[in-house]
């Protein structure tokens, strides 16, 4: 982003920040299968990265009383303060066998920005692939942020695509993002002030559980949370995110971008079924970053490329609905860095 939104809404819909749909009914995970594969249990990416650190030891930020307090008097979580999950989002696998697809842009691509990867390019897209809120690879801009996300375990890249529609034989893209699975990245990520498919710069896929992990019985990586955007503080971020959306409170103790959220380590999960404490494990280890603006908190991947499904996992949208915001704290990642929207790219 070269400048900050010019609206903030639920979806800020004309700028290059991804965003998650308005409140819904329970989503229900999907018991179809695709002939797309999903990413294997095991970690995305090599070597540590800022997600895959444990902070079930860390010690709590001293402001975070305050930052908790401050979002609960603003509502809480999102659509009516329900710790609710999201199952649209593909998260896919490509391999050396799958075919590539021409990416180009869309006519405002990027925003006119250094954020995104160089286009015409290529990714591998799985036969059966679907962008997010879609039956197939078309896009609703309009109502959709359509992300696709395949890992490319041959190529050893992630491509991360923020509205994408098209077909096998071609995508165009809002932006077009690629990370390196073999790189360690910092907290810088692909560069201070640098969005990607998430508005706070994180790789969606990284931070997105699929139901193959939870049913192996381990998540080794934070997850990822939204708030709307009048319950975050405006106008900053904290690392490891490198880029705030569009953030509107005006309260100082406002959740920032970027935020470390950790389910507290003496909380009884005892009530929850096997499954749902390997999700609250990694919560308790790993904690959860906040890396957009919506309503539905959660983000779990969709289920139609797994083996393992939500519905037989006894996981559903509100499986944690009963966690309150207090049931977290927040861990410090440092000072609040003033969103410029001026991305400085350090690599892919």
């Amino acid at each position: 982003m070269r400048r900050a939104p010019a609206v903030a809404l639920v979806c800020l819909a004309a700028t290059l920040v991804s965003c998650s749909r308005a409140p819904q009914a329970a989503v229900r995970p999907s018991s179809g299968t695709g002939t797309g594969t999903a990413p294997s249990t095991g970690a995305l990416f090599a070597g540590a990265q800022p997600w895959t650190a444990d902070v079930a030891a860390a010690p709590a930020s001293e402001r975070s009383p305050a930052v908790l307090a401050a979002l609960t008097r603003a509502g809480g979580w999102g659509n009516g303060n329900v710790l609710q999950i999201d199952f649209a989002m593909p998260v896919l696998t490509a391999d050396a066998s799958t075919p590539r697809v021409p990416v180009t842009g869309a006519a405002e691509y990027c925003d006119g920005g250094p954020d995104c990867d160089p286009v015409p390019a290529e990714m591998p897209v799985p036969a059966g692939a679907t962008t997010e809120g879609s039956p197939d690879l078309t896009c609703d801009a309009e109502e959709e942020d359509c992300h696709l996300l395949v890992a490319d375990t041959a190529g050893r890249r992630l491509y991360e695509v923020y509205e994408g529609t098209g077909s096998p034989e071609g995508l165009t893209v809002g932006g077009f993002f690629v990370w390196d699975l073999d790189r360690t990245y910092s907290d810088e990520l692909r560069g201070p002030q640098c969005t990607s498919a998430d508005a706070a710069g994180f790789p969606i896929a990284a931070l997105t559980p699929t139901a193959d992990e939870v049913a192996s019985g381990r998540i080794g990586h934070a997850l990822r949370f939204i708030l709307p955007n009048d319950r975050m503080k405006a106008g900053v971020y904290v690392p490891p995110a490198t880029h705030a959306g569009g953030p509107e409170s005006p309260d100082p103790d406002a959740p920032p971008y970027g935020v470390h959220f950790r389910l507290k380590p003496d909380l009884d999960t005892s009530a929850f079924t096997a499954p749902q404490r390997v999700v609250l494990t990694a919560l308790q280890t790993y904690g959860m970053y906040l890396s957009d603006g919506g309503e539905i908190a959660l983000t779990f991947a969709d289920d139609r490329p797994t083996t393992a499904k939500w519905a037989d996992l006894g996981i559903d949208a509100q499986s944690f609905g009963a966690l309150t915001v207090d049931d977290f704290e927040v861990i410090d990642h440092g000072p609040e860095v003033p969103a410029t929207y001026e991305c400085a790219r350090v690599g892919g």
